[in-house]
């Protein structure tokens, strides 16, 4: 009878052991881990605990693993002093390539401390399934100073890799102005409520007024150009100094398609300088807009808007003039101010009446484009300054 009763306790003290040794393995744990072994206790043994006294499943039956939560990985890196992209890459496990491509950058782009890098592609939200539409039509975009890949890709609303797979870019992803390239159109919005519409996005300034403390690359960063895309925008060269109210153009105006026989250019720092010069002058000596363009356009032509020391037997500088047919000695005829002026003539004509400008042409005004040029100029090649008349305009808009 004692033995029976000793074994009957017996079993009352086993049974249970296991939830017993649980209990203590939580008390011993370290924190983190006893909260995961109570836990398990919580959803697992409490069913397994009832049924020693209901006569259900055994204690193991419905035992269960405790699982870690998973951690996020991050969207976006801030680069740090001593990063590089590839090191960037490697350590959150991507390619040097795809890190490249998701943020617009190329093989040579440089990256500075505090900088923000994607860390994947730029995923759009899911939608509820619609009926299939069809497919957006293609657009072209022309490249102008300044744009990137990754900039057109958010304007058009596509991706930098559809772009470079649609224009056969290659991983470099290197564009330059007057460069067309193919995108596809933006999706079509979603219907929306027509008590809530929404607001046209703002356009993107076109000028930046300087303030005091700014910088050029502090601008460029600013509206997402270049600073060599600001020094060509406003004819500056490296040296150049900025001050508090000047007026910056943000980038150079894309030039319209020309027209059948037209002919463009961008102008460098040097032609925009004699450019502004003729337009300055005209100004000045109040010339109509169509006349200040006759005088750019005969430059391009004669000089391709630059103060040459030579020319076709004894002709120099912007216009080309001969010292021999009396445009003034070669010295006068080297000196862009004075060259100018000759070329517009009129009442202020350095040359006297010596030579023809312009404004001494007898209705001038309403001669063809490039019969007025050839007035003055006496060419052989006649029809030439036609051609840039589209492109002397542009020019004359640009430089107001």
């Amino acid at each position: 009878m004692h033995t029976t009763t000793t074994r009957s306790a017996a079993m009352r003290l086993t049974a249970p052991a296991a939830v017993v040794g649980t209990l203590a393995a939580a008390l011993t744990a370290t924190p983190a881990a006893a909260e995961e072994i109570r836990a398990s206790i919580a959803a697992s043994h409490a069913p397994s605990m009832r049924s020693l006294s209901g006569g259900g499943p055994g204690l193991h039956a419905s035992s269960h693993a405790a699982v870690r939560p998973t951690v996020a990985a991050p969207a976006e890196y801030t680069i740090r002093p001593g990063d590089t992209v590839s090191s960037i890459a490697a350590r959150h496990g991507v390619t040097t390539t795809d890190l490249l491509s998701w943020n617009g950058l190329g093989w040579r782009s440089v990256i500075f401390p505090g900088q923000t890098l994607r860390l994947s592609p730029a995923s759009a939200p899911s939608a509820p399934p619609t009926s299939p539409a069809a497919p957006a039509p293609a657009a072209v975009h022309t490249v102008v100073p300044g744009d990137t890949v990754f900039a057109i890709a958010k304007r058009y609303g596509t991706t930098v890799s559809a772009i470079m797979t649609s224009n056969g870019l290659g991983g470099s992803a290197m564009i330059t102005p007057g460069q067309t390239l193919r995108v596809a159109a933006a999706p079509a919005a979603a219907p929306v409520s027509a008590v809530a519409p929404t607001a046209p996005p703002a356009a993107a300034p076109a000028s930046h007024i300087v303030a005091a403390g700014d910088t050029l690359f502090g601008i460029a960063r600013k509206h997402g150009t270049s600073v060599s895309a600001l020094l060509q925008a406003n004819g500056m060269g490296e040296g150049s100094i900025i001050y508090p109210g000047q007026t910056l153009r943000l980038s150079v105006p894309a030039p319209a398609p020309a027209a059948a026989g037209q002919r463009s250019a961008a102008l460098d720092a040097t032609q925009t300088a004699h450019a502004a010069h003729i337009v300055r002058i005209g100004r000045e000596l109040g010339v109509p807009d169509r006349g200040i363009a006759i005088a750019l356009a005969t430059a391009m032509v004669e000089s391709s808007m630059r103060n040459l020391d030579h020319g076709d037997r004894d002709s120099l500088g912007l216009f080309q003039q001969r010292p021999s047919q009396g445009w003034g000695t070669p010295e006068q005829a080297m000196d862009a101010d004075r060259s100018i002026r000759a070329f517009y003539g009129g009442a202020a004509n350095p040359n006297g009446g010596t030579t023809r400008g312009l404004l001494d042409i007898p209705d001038w005004q309403n001669m063809p484009f490039t019969d007025a040029a050839q007035a003055v100029q006496v060419s052989a090649y006649p029809d030439r300054y036609g051609m840039w008349e589209q492109q002397a305009n542009q020019w004359l808009t640009a430089l107001r």
